[in-house]
């Protein structure tokens, strides 16, 4: 696995570089304002591949009461600035909060330092029929969160 792909913990965040290409843009040239969650959930997701957690191996367990997936279930997010083509990004993590079943994010995307957008994320933890589910320990200890 590539981890440099997959951004760099910093400071107990993780920071992950995007480029904005012109698919990401309207006829404006700016940033879609949909293409931001693009952003945020590739944050959120290599944030958890960096903490050592295969995203895949938490799916593919055998008896389906087990599986781990994530699931957004409220978004907040606040747009101060767009993006445009050609723009490098920072997609900034930081875990707030876990309680049982679910885990809450704050998220940044910063160009040059300069605040974007900003996002408090909710995210569900459900096991393979779509149950809630508590996030397991072993993640949990690696969000440093107390449960």
């Amino acid at each position: 696995m590539d981890f440099e792909l997959a951004g760099q913990m910093q400071d107990g965040s993780h920071r992950l570089t995007q480029r904005v290409y012109y698919e990401d843009t309207d006829f404006s040239g700016f940033v879609y304002h949909a293409r931001y969650l693009h952003f945020f959930e590739r944050g959120r997701t290599d944030f958890i591949r960096l903490l050592g957690v295969s995203q895949g191996q938490l799916h593919a367990q055998a008896d389906p009461t087990n599986a781990v997936a994530f699931v957004v279930r409220r978004m907040e997010i606040d747009f101060k600035s767009p993006a445009r083509m050609d723009d490098v990004l920072t997609i900034i993590t930081r875990p707030q909060e876990v309680r049982g079943a679910r885990m809450m994010l704050d998220q940044e995307i910063r160009r040059d330092g300069d605040l974007l957008s900003s996002a408090v994320v909710t995210v569900a933890v459900v096991n393979g029929l779509g149950r809630a589910r508590r996030l397991p320990e072993t993640l949990a200890a690696k969000l440093g969160l107390d449960d």
